[in-house]
C-alpha cells in the first residue's frame, strides 16, 4: 500500500483534510496573525504576499493538509507531509501552524496524533524540522514525545540558509494514546 499523502484524518477535535486552492483566503484569515509566526525563521509569513508562496509550495507538495475545528466547521491551520523518503522509511510532518486560540495543548496533540498514526502505517520514522530559535515549537515537539535528532540547515525561499534542529519519533518509541482517529 502507498503513503497517501493528504488523507482526511478525523478526530474527536479536528478534521485534516487535502488543502485546496479554495482555502488561501481562509487560510490566510488563519495565518494572519504575526503573533504566530514570531519565533519562526520566516518570522514574516503572517504577510500576503510571503503567505502566497507558503501557501503555493503545500499545493505543489502534494502533501498538504488543512486543519478544521470540527465545531465550528472553520479552517483553523495546515500541516503536511513531505520529504517522503522510503528508502530511509522515513517522512517529514512539517509546516504546521495553528491559530493561537488553538495552542497549548490539545489541538495540537491530536493534530500530531492523527498525523503519526496515519504515517507509522508505511514509515519508521517521522521527522520535523523547527527553526534553531522556535523554542515554542520546540516545546510542543517534546510534549508530543519527539526527541531531538540532529541540527540541520533548511533553504528558505528567499534563497537564504536558515539554522534547524531536527526532531523524530520512531514507530518503535511511538505510543499513541487512543486518537479515536478515523481515516477516510
Amino acid at each position: 500500500m502507498a503513503f497517501d499523502l493528504q488523507p482526511t484524518l478525523t478526530g474527536k477535535l479536528i478534521e485534516l483534510r487535502p488543502l485546496k486552492l479554495s482555502d488561501f483566503d481562509e487560510l490566510f484569515r488563519a495565518a494572519s496573525d504575526p503573533l504566530i509566526w514570531e519565533q519562526h525563521p520566516e518570522n514574516t509569513r503572517y504577510k500576503r504576499e510571503v503567505f502566497q508562496t507558503y501557501f503555493d509550495s503545500g499545493m505543489e507538495s502534494r502533501g498538504a493538509l488543512v486543519v478544521i475545528d470540527r465545531k465550528t466547521g472553520k479552517i483553523i491551520g495546515s500541516s503536511r507531509y513531505c520529504d517522503l523518503k522510503p528508502e530511509e522509511s522515513q517522512i517529514e510532518v512539517g509546516y504546521t501552524f495553528l491559530e493561537r486560540a488553538y495552542w497549548g495543548g490539545e489541538y495540537n496533540r491530536e493534530l500530531k496524533r492523527l498525523m503519526l498514526d496515519h504515517a507509522f502505517q508505511f514509515v519508521e520514522r517521522v521527522v520535523f524540522v523547527v527553526g534553531d530559535q522556535n523554542f515554542r515549537s520546540q516545546k510542543a515537539l517534546e510534549k508530543i514525545g519527539a526527541s531531538f535528532w540532529k541540527n540541520a540547515e533548511w533553504k528558505s525561499h528567499d534563497g537564504s540558509v536558515r539554522k534547524t534542529v531536527l526532531f523524530q519519533i520512531t514507530r518503535s518509541s511511538y505510543a499513541p494514546r487512543g486518537s479515536g482517529a478515523a481515516v477516510r
